[in-house]
């Protein structure tokens, strides 16, 4: 463990990072390269946490564009949240990960309720506990349950794996060439500069608990890896203020 920064660490992944190319759905070989990406985490000790997003099921733009209420549109990008949760536990498993997923909407058949306690003594037995559903609550984004849950199991660092971008940009370099990276920043600093990285509840609910964020290219082999060394790669965004 003395090689490790971080010893417990929340991960956000987003749906768009389970898609890869195909932009929805689940892509097999992408899933599984990052299931083995983070068991190689694992065996260096880490106590692993997942967030996963749904956005390769279900947009809210889609339940806009049908005309549905915003409540239950959210219901459903909840449960895609569940499905890429069981994908990915199925994926860490068959690595030999031992792996429990936790929903914040009860759904005893597959899946158990969110506890934390129990949590917390999952990673304590080294197993990857998975945070599906969000918060339970329509209106909060994964990005406030990624903030939440970090507050709650005491992680020291919340991981943001993105899809092809190494950092944070002061625009989005696929578009503005002129973008700037930005090494280190503050909570405080995403919030005055309108930086698209987290919602404005979790970068205000990691600032307050000083939680740091640690933003990177998923799709660098062994960037995972080097983060919870301590390495610097990608954006770092410092907790408190």
């Amino acid at each position: 463990m003395s090689e490790v920064k971080y010893k417990r660490v929340i991960m956000k992944l987003s749906g768009e990072a389970l898609a890869g190319d195909k932009g929805t759905g689940i892509n097999p070989p992408v899933i599984q390269k990052v299931a083995e990406e983070l068991r190689d985490v694992h065996d260096l000790g880490v106590q692993i946490a997942i967030v996963v997003g749904g956005g390769n099921m279900w947009r809210g733009e889609t339940g806009e564009q049908l005309g549905m209420e915003r409540v239950q549109a959210d219901y459903i990008g909840m449960l895609g949240t569940v499905m890429n949760a069981l994908a990915l536990q199925d994926s860490l498993e068959s690595l030999g990960v031992p792996t429990r997923v936790q929903t914040s909407i009860e759904m005893r058949q597959i899946a158990e309720p969110y506890i934390r306690r129990k949590a917390v003594r999952h990673l304590e037995k080294n197993r990857v506990v998975i945070f599906a559903a969000g918060t339970g609550s329509p209106y909060f984004s994964t990005d406030t349950t990624s903030a939440l849950r970090a507050a709650e199991i005491g992680a020291e660092a919340i991981l943001m794996a993105k899809n092809g971008v190494d950092g944070i940009y002061s625009a989005d370099p696929n578009v503005d060439p002129e973008a700037v990276k930005f090494d280190e920043l503050t909570h405080m600093d995403i919030i005055d500069k309108g930086l698209n990285v987290m919602d404005t509840t979790a970068s205000s609910l990691s600032m307050e608990n000083n939680i740091p964020l640690v933003v990177f290219n998923l799709n660098q082999p062994g960037n995972i890896k080097k983060v919870v060394a301590g390495e610097n790669i990608g954006t770092t965004v410092k907790g408190g203020e």
